[in-house]
């Protein structure tokens, strides 16, 4: 070998040894993950529907699309071990019967809780309600709470809140609900509401934002209202859940499509985040306005996560699209002069094979946290990331990869809605992936440092 070939040849082996250091850095940066329950399907449950809460026990709940066979969803609960490293305890609190009882039929968002531990979500079929898909009655989707049993041990109950009659109200809800301060219930449907017919060849109308109010006496019906049909076109079209409030009583979502006629969907619109004003006077109609509209897909495209709030009063969501393809993290701004500014906070790229981002929290250091549907590369199975705020206004916040999913007997696929618990461990829910072989069908994990 050459003096000049002995020089070429340190110089690879130099830079391969800092590729090695630079990837032990890298893996040494990612967090612990582990599967708490892999769902089995029949006859347990199967795909869950959104994210998982927890009580004040530190047992975790939440909702998926199947179950035993004959069934339309289930709510699950897991215990936590009572000793260190025994499994948790998975037990299903309620399995849907659909429209033969005119029961909810297929859960389509997560779970919320109230202080008495009573759980809340919804499904999308189901209920007493006329709609019809490709000729069947399928029912238009209800609002549910299951209850604890009043003695330790007992059934868990079903009740319907409210079961949408018509697609003028709602069609398809779809998401977590929300709370207000009063203890009334808001949640969007993706179809329904009376506005729009161009946005879709099977469903009516556009979607809606609803209002759900308790009853005045113990035992009546619950009260549902219409606060805005989407007309689509123009307007947004088909809210996808993940509704906020301001410190005033506005709500704050986002739209699968509409506002817009770019090319990124077929010219049905990239989608906006709007805001939805509460009346001045009693009786008055709230207000929607488009704070930003998604206009060609290079600053998102197809937000699918709804938004959430940081302390500071700004608004971040995850889109499709970017200039890179793989999707992007943007904050919202409000300005001086009433308006909203968009700033891309992190891009990913197709090259990374990072897909379908979304975000879900903040820590204490104001540190977000979040998960993308594909990748990363090795496993294509999805992942859960971190972005740390930037140093310098105008610079990409700092991403870490804390956990790439690898898929069976893994989870794949993970939903929106993770939450931590009291010692900063992150919580979640796969819809693929899990230990049944040949089945695929979930898991419930934790990501630790």
């Amino acid at each position: 070998m050459t003096p000049k070939e002995c020089f070429l040849f340190a110089i690879r082996l130099l830079g391969l040894f800092m590729v090695i250091l630079a990837l032990g850095a890298f893996a040494s940066a990612e967090w612990k993950e582990k599967v708490l329950y892999s769902f089995q399907g029949n006859p347990d449950a199967a795909t869950p529907a959104g994210g998982v809460v927890f009580d004040k026990a530190g047992n975790l709940y939440g909702a998926a699309l199947g179950g035993p066979q004959g069934s339309q969803g289930t709510v699950f609960q897991l215990v936590p071990p009572a000793k260190k490293g025994d499994p948790w305890t998975e037990s299903i609190l309620y399995v849907f019967q659909g429209k033969p009882v005119n029961d909810g039929q297929i859960p389509t968002g997560g779970l919320i809780i109230d202080s008495a531990g009573n759980l809340y979500g919804v499904t999308g079929y189901g209920g007493a309600g006329n709609c019809v898909l490709l000729g069947i009655l399928v029912g238009c989707g209800t609002v549910y709470e299951i209850s604890p049993p009043a003695q330790k041990g007992g059934a868990w109950t079903e009740t319907v809140l409210y079961s949408f009659p018509t697609s003028k109200q709602g069609y398809l809800p779809n998401g977590d609900l929300v709370f207000d301060s009063a203890g009334n219930l808001y949640g969007a449907t993706m179809f329904g509401g009376g506005h729009g017919t161009t946005c879709n060849d099977f469903y009516q109308y556009c979607g809606a934002v609803f209002e759900l109010s308790p009853p005045k006496t113990k035992g009546g019906k619950w009260t549902e209202k219409v606060l805005h049909g989407f007309k689509g076109g123009t307007d947004g079209a088909n809210p996808n859940g993940g509704l906020v409030f301001d410190s005033t009583g506005a709500i704050y979502g986002t739209t699968f499509i509409g506002g817009y006629n770019c090319p990124h969907h077929s010219g049905n619109g990239c989608g906006i985040v709007f805001e939805l004003k509460p009346p001045g006077e009693k009786g008055d109609s709230w207000t929607e306005k488009q704070i930003h509209v998604f206009k060609n897909g290079s600053d998102g495209a197809q937000p699918s996560s709804g938004v959430i709030f940081d302390a500071k009063g700004y608004l971040y969501g995850a889109a499709e699209g970017g200039t890179s393809g793989g999707g992007v993290i943007f904050r919202l701004a409000a300005t001086s002069g009433g308006g909203w500014k968009e700033t891309i906070l992190y891009g990913f790229s197709s090259n990374t094979y990072y897909y379908d981002p979304a975000v879900s929290l903040f820590d204490a250091s104001g540190n977000l946290y979040g998960t993308t549907n594909v990748g990363p590369s090795d496993s294509m199975a999805g992942s859960v990331f971190r972005l740390r705020p930037a140093k310098r206004n105008g610079d990409s916040w700092n991403f870490a990869l804390l956990y790439g999913f690898t898929g069976v007997p893994d989870g794949a696929l993970p939903n929106v809605g993770l939450v931590f618990d009291n010692t900063g461990n992150l919580y979640g829910t796969t819809t693929e992936g899990g230990s049944r072989t040949g089945c695929g069908c979930g898991t419930v994990f934790e990501v630790q440092p």
